[in-house]
């Protein structure tokens, strides 16, 4: 079992700079095991997003089909305003530059076999109800990328939930400590009051949480051995309508600080994990594109070919019926 050193980030880039170098030291061929397969075996990526720290359309495509992803959800930002929600205005664009919803419709248009698109508004927004209903008519598979600054149980995501009710799809949570989707601890009651809805938890405090000791939530990024039964083992092995997003560093991070214990989680919960990069990367491949490592990660550390599928393809062909 390897480790990386015991250090608490509180960075996603000073995470991913260290986890690859890490991943060199370890001697992983990414670009091979990217490759190998890939041709004939489908990927869907459920998590990406149009103009990402500033990458253009064609860089997407581009990384997407590097990765070997023959399919991909483009999230969308809600509209940029000053709100609280948005930190008055400071989280716009996901806080990451990423387009609204017209932006990942015109992709989607563009590249109807490799791309398809959610809708997404920010949540305390007055018209956010009537601008997502918008798109879910014309063809959206999921609500989020919600991230913003509301607690996690509120009248807004109630109000979102049941919109995700009415159109039958799911919602994509970005859960920060203090930052986004606040009240992690809380989010069992919406869990409980809409269980025909699907949610999809995503980011640094949804994994950190996989482990039973997971006490500072200030630590976005820990790196100590997973103990089972932390607070998201919990959501996902409780309620059916709870499904995890592999995606981002704090994705990759809950499998590689504890390899033992992933094997374990990969398992346990093989029915409601879904591959997302949510890669700024324009490259799609090596060590500096986090999402090529996720899907490398994977096909390391499932416990099996059936799983492998499931988490990389089969699961997130289901939920989305794709």
């Amino acid at each position: 079992m390897h480790h990386l050193p015991h250090h608490p980030f509180s960075s996603r880039r000073e995470f991913l700079t260290t986890s690859a170098a890490w991943l060199l030291a370890t001697r992983l061929d990414l670009s091979a095991a990217d490759s190998a397969g890939s041709a004939v075996e489908p990927i869907i990526d459920i998590h990406q997003h149009t103009g990402y720290t500033g990458r253009t359309d064609a860089q997407l495509l581009a990384h997407q089909r590097a990765m070997g992803v023959t399919q991909t959800i483009l999230l969308p930002a809600g509209r940029a305003v000053a709100l609280p929600s948005t930190h008055n205005g400071s989280s716009n664009g996901l806080a990451a530059q990423c387009g609204g919803n017209e932006t990942v419709v015109a992709v989607a248009r563009d590249h109807p076999k490799e791309f398809v698109f959610g809708a997404n508004e920010v949540a305390d927004f007055p018209e956010a109800r009537a601008e997502i209903e918008k798109y879910l008519k014309r063809g959206a598979v999921i609500i989020g990328e919600q991230k913003f600054s509301v607690p996690c149980d509120s009248k807004y995501i109630e109000m979102l939930a049941g919109l995700a009710q009415e159109y039958g799809v799911p919602i994509l949570q970005h859960f920060q400590h203090e930052t986004y989707n606040l009240g992690f601890e809380r989010f069992y009651k919406v869990l409980e009051k809409f269980p025909r809805v699907n949610f999809i938890g995503h980011a640094q405090t949804w994994w950190a949480n996989i482990d039973k000791n997971h006490t500072d939530q200030k630590v976005l990024y820990p790196l100590t051995p997973v103990t089972p039964g932390g607070l998201t083992d919990r959501y996902l092995s409780d309620y059916p309508n709870m499904f995890g997003d592999l995606s981002a560093g704090s994705g990759l991070n809950s499998m590689i600080r504890d390899e033992d214990q992933a094997r374990e989680f990969l398992a346990r919960h093989q029915n409601k994990l879904l591959y997302g990069s949510d890669c700024t990367d324009t490259i799609g491949r090596g060590p500096g594109c986090q999402g090529a490592q996720t899907i490398t990660t994977v096909r390391r550390l499932a416990p099996g070919k059936a799983i492998e599928r499931k988490l990389l393809y089969e699961n997130s062909k289901k939920l989305f019926r794709l």
